[in-house]
C-alpha cells in the first residue's frame, strides 16, 4: 500500500477522484448547486482521476520487474 502512495500519479488520482465525487454529490443534492457545469466537471474528473490511479500504476510495475 504504501509503494502505491510513494507513486505521484496515483495520488493525483485518488485526489481527482475525491473532488469529482465532493462536485458530483454536491450537485444532487443541493439545489443551489445543481448546474450542468458541475456534472460534466464531475464526470471529466472521475474519469481522469481513473486513468490516472489505475493506468499509471501497471507502467511502474513493468520498471520493476
Amino acid at each position: 500500500m504504501y509503494k502505491k502512495l510513494n507513486d505521484l500519479g496515483f495520488v493525483i488520482g485518488i485526489f481527482f477522484i475525491i473532488i469529482s465525487l465532493i462536485l458530483l454529490i454536491g450537485a444532487l443534492l443541493s439545489p443551489a448547486l445543481a448546474y450542468q457545469l458541475n456534472f460534466y466537471t464531475g464526470f471529466a474528473f472521475l474519469v481522469f482521476g481513473i486513468f490516472m490511479a489505475f493506468f499509471n500504476r501497471n507502467n511502474h510495475k513493468k520498471e520493476n520487474v
